[in-house]
């Protein structure tokens, strides 16, 4: 897993929960990296497992919630970071419609060895959209996240709601309507 993962969590914890938290739960896992992250390295996603289950541990907030406020924090950084990626997009749909196209394209040429989830389209109009999401990683709730704030972007009101197609969440059809 890519390290910009890692550091912009951890600055995520430190804006919302503080400094002590971080170094909290750094303590409390068992990390190869030791918890020094650059955004350019790579980590093994058993680290971001801990680090997240942790902090959902410390603060009783559901590791899904979390994710959903991290997704908010990791969509800004990355628009910040590379808005090239969504700048030439007029509509929240469209963009959606380019993750396999266009967006982790991209994404793979600034990261290399990036492990990336797949999105397959299985619908759209011009108001809902049905994809199905595939990640051995199964965080399908920063996906639903990133899709809200892409919504955000572009102030659409969307709803997205979710299937998950097994039970451990590596495969998630969305179904997202827009207005």
């Amino acid at each position: 897993m890519k390290g910009i993962i890692f550091t912009e969590f951890l600055e995520l914890v430190e804006e919302k929960f503080g400094l002590v938290m971080v170094d909290k739960i750094i303590n409390q896992s068992e990390l190869e990296s030791k918890g020094i992250y650059t955004a350019i390295g790579t980590y093994e996603f058993s680290e971001m497992l801990q680090l997240i289950s942790h902090l959902s541990q410390n603060t009783d907030i559901s590791v899904d919630d979390l994710l959903m406020v991290y997704s908010e924090h990791l969509f800004k950084a990355l628009i910040r970071a590379h808005p090239n990626l969504v700048e030439h997009y007029k509509d929240p749909m469209n963009l959606l419609a380019s993750i396999e196209n266009h967006i982790h394209v991209e994404v793979q040429k600034i990261y290399p060895d990036a492990q990336l989830p797949t999105f397959e389209l299985e619908e759209r109009t011009d108001t809902k959209m049905v994809m199905v999401y595939k990640s051995d990683k199964a965080l399908y709730m920063l996906g639903k996240g990133l899709m809200l704030e892409t919504f955000k972007l572009f102030d659409v009101p969307a709803n997205i709601d979710f299937e998950k197609l097994n039970e451990e969440g590596t495969e998630v059809r969305f179904v997202i309507n827009k207005g």
